[in-house]
């Protein structure tokens, strides 16, 4: 049926006489015009049944043209395909999707991306969902991607189906697994709005101080939260934001944990040490002389509240911040190092520290259970 229209369409383009124009005159001037000095002389009466059917034949095309279509013929008599037509037209040919659609962010709107931070961000309920953008083709029939699908349905968002390309696009050449969520941003937490208890036990707070890089924040949130650290911090100035990049490197865990953000971590650390917390750095390998003890981290014990400071990649901790650490931690290298490679990749050295005190901070639990 679509082939008979386009079909159509293309006849009525080269038949349709633009208006202002005699269809009858129009009809006989062509046909005058098809004779040759060498054509035989047909009679009056022949002609006349000629122009006649002629005119049949152009009025029942006119008829078979749907109403909606007769209107986009333009005075230049150019045929116009309707709205109609041109859906059928982009559901056949698949490639022409690109143009059918094509959102964009807003101030108030970006891009999720991935399979985890997705489903985590809707089902979370810490963003407004506006719209779930899902790759065409088979990998919108996966298993993980039905089932964003189903929780986007049973929340009232739009479902629509993209392009790679757009995919791309939205998430600025992410790897985005076949689908992206338009939704409002999220923010550091204040940390005025913190709870005052911070669960059982003894609390672990991790504070990053200009971490730039949102692959390393997001690998460093997703261990946090594995590990069971309590609360993370991070400066607010020199520090990369919240964004979809730190939700997909961090496997969505941002979408779960609050990240809590600071103007002044001195001035923080300062109210914490006179609370009775132990307030405790990061130095690397080989550390320079300091007036504060540095232990192996196998070597410390978590046994009252702690904060691990953690600074940003390449400078590490300002000096300001290392002046505020009663004692400093530092990893044993296996080897003799070479020159320039003395450190770890800092969501590698995040890793490492906080499995160390956490495993120690849950034997001095246990052992306080069994003196109980």
């Amino acid at each position: 049926q679509l082939c008979r229209l386009v079909s159509m369409g293309s006849s009525a383009e080269s038949s349709l006489i633009p208006e202002g124009r005699s269809r009858d005159s129009a009809v006989r001037r062509r046909h005058k015009g098809s004779n040759t000095s060498n054509a035989p002389h047909q009679p009056a009466q022949a002609e006349g049944m000629s122009d006649r059917r002629r005119s049949a034949q152009i009025k029942s095309l006119k008829n078979e043209i749907p109403p909606s279509q007769k209107r986009n013929h333009g005075r230049e008599g150019v045929f116009k395909v309707s709205a109609e037509l041109r859906k059928l037209c982009l559901e056949d040919f698949p490639a022409d999707k690109e143009r059918y659609f094509r959102p964009k962010p807003t101030e108030t709107s970006e891009f999720v991306f991935g399979i985890a931070p997705c489903l985590l961000a809707l089902t979370q309920g810490r963003r407004k969902a506006y719209q779930l953008l899902v790759k065409d083709g088979e990998a919108s029939q996966r298993a993980s991607v039905l089932r964003i699908c189903e929780e986007a349905h049973r929340q009232g968002v739009q479902v629509s189906r993209v392009s790679k390309k757009d995919l791309n696009k939205m998430s600025s050449g992410g790897v985005h697994q076949g689908v992206c969520l338009r939704a409002s941003p999220l923010s550091y937490l204040t940390v005025e709005t913190e709870s005052s208890t911070s669960g059982a036990g003894i609390p672990l707070w991790l504070v990053l101080d200009r971490i730039q890089d949102p692959m390393n924040l997001g690998a460093v949130l997703r261990s946090a939260y594995f590990l069971g650290v309590d609360k993370v911090i991070s400066s607010l100035g020199h520090s990369c934001p919240l964004s979809p990049v730190v939700s997909k490197a961090s496997s969505g865990v941002m979408e779960v944990m609050g990240v809590y953000g600071c103007d002044s971590l001195e001035e923080m650390l300062r109210m914490k040490v006179k609370h009775g917390w132990h307030v405790v750095g990061t130095v690397g390998a080989d550390p320079k002389e300091s007036h504060i003890p540095v232990i192996p981290c196998s070597d410390f014990q978590v046994t009252r509240p702690t904060m691990l400071l953690m600074g940003g990649e390449g400078e590490g901790l300002s000096m300001k911040l290392l002046s505020l650490c009663q004692t400093l931690l530092t990893i044993s290298a296996g080897r003799d190092l070479s020159p320039g490679i003395e450190s770890l990749n800092i969501s590698v050295a995040a890793g490492i520290l906080l499995h160390s005190l956490l495993l120690t901070k849950s034997r001095c639990l246990s052992q306080k259970e069994t003196e109980n």
